[in-house]
């Protein structure tokens, strides 16, 4: 009894954040034989000060708005690390009009799941004017895979070159890479060997952790944004593996008459309605498995081979996700295209001579048309 209070009432020596033993997830987490360490810290801490481990946490968007309204208030450079694989999905909304005249570094990661072939300047530009539309105003846009250590140099380059000696702020949706990147910071551009020192902002009761540079200044790790747009954040946990590329994506083209269908494991199923005969070209996890049939048969077959044939989720799992909506979508002539789903990947259009497409996706995930990546 004495411990499970102590659980619910102590703060972390180290970022001050209120301890619990219950969520792993969650700020302020560490295990019940820990309780007895002194100081006594969270999960977290203990892996940064140990390991050089920072393992990002994760918080609900009206917690994390609050936290960046106050970097608004600072003199700092803010480095927002999108996936490109989830790019609208992980895109921070509104972020501008929150961190103020700080300038924004956005580094895109996971530049390794596509292909080898892409053209990077392509790349580049297609990410500008993305972020651009969202209104988000950006100092320079660095390409990299932290995981595969492809372009990391580039980030180094950068921080060097905008941070002009002040505090760097990391940002980030779930499941980006944030900790990977910022583990590699820590291990190139952090004095490690200073004492950690952290700091709770005022008016709330989360942690962002202050990971030390050798001139006085820190990189502040802050916690990860749940955006439940995005397909990762519905789906089991179990089945992530599945759902997240760790490889290079081989794209797979199918060529559609209208009046056929692609199911998408169980969680998504695609119909092209009408237009001309063309090929949609899919990149999305290889572990997930791709169905075809003809748009009269799709409800039969969904309703009798969901979680079994289709691939995906069990269906135990597909009770907990949220029912289909559907999206109808108009691809107008001659304009290339990509179907987003956030979470999951995209459909490229290579027709020009335009389509009707109707997307069935869980409820709440992101869903659009947009100017195609590749």
């Amino acid at each position: 009894m004495n411990e499970q209070h102590q659980s619910q009432t102590s703060s972390c020596a180290g970022c001050g954040v209120q301890l619990q033993t219950e969520q792993p997830e969650r700020p302020g987490y560490l295990p019940v034989a820990a309780m007895g360490r002194d100081p006594v810290i969270c999960q977290r801490c203990f892996r940064i000060r140990n390991y050089n481990e920072a393992s990002s946490i994760a918080v609900d968007q009206d917690d994390f708005l609050r936290l960046l309204g106050s970097i608004g208030s600072t003199d700092s450079l803010v480095v927002h690390i999108v996936d490109l694989y989830d790019f609208e999905g992980s895109l921070i909304s509104g972020l501008q009009r929150f961190v103020g005249n700080n300038p924004v570094l956005l580094v895109v990661n996971k530049i390794d799941l596509l292909p080898k072939s892409m053209n990077v300047n392509r790349l580049r530009n297609w990410v500008q004017k993305q972020a651009k539309a969202e209104g988000l105003r950006t100092v320079d846009v660095v390409l990299c895979s932290a995981k595969r250590n492809i372009g990391f140099e580039h980030v180094i380059d950068a921080l060097d070159r905008y941070r002009n000696g002040r505090d760097v702020y990391v940002v980030g949706a779930t499941n980006v890479g944030k900790s990977t990147l910022i583990n590699r910071l820590i291990r190139d551009y952090s004095d490690m060997e200073r004492e950690l020192t952290t700091s709770r902002y005022p008016g709330t009761t989360l942690d962002a952790v202050h990971i030390p540079l050798d001139d006085g200044k820190a990189i502040i790790d802050t916690p990860g944004i749940v955006y439940e747009s995005r397909m990762t954040e519905i789906v089991p946990r179990s089945f992530l593996g599945a759902l997240l590329p760790d490889k290079p994506i081989k794209p797979l083209v199918y060529q559609l008459n209208s009046g056929q269908t692609l199911f998408i494991g169980s969680l998504v199923r695609f119909d092209f309605v009408e237009g001309d005969r063309q090929s949609f070209t899919l990149y999305i996890s290889n572990a997930l498995n791709v169905h075809r049939t003809k748009l009269e048969r799709a409800d039969e077959l969904y309703a009798d081979h969901r979680g079994e044939l289709l691939g995906g989720p069990t269906l135990a799992e597909l009770e907990s996700i949220p029912a289909w909506t559907r999206h109808s979508l108009r691809v107008k002539r001659g304009f290339g295209k990509d179907v987003f789903i956030s979470g999951l990947g995209w459909i490229q259009v290579n027709g020009t001579g335009g389509a009707q497409l109707d997307i069935y996706a869980p409820k709440g995930v992101k869903v659009m048309l947009r100017d195609s990546m590749i």
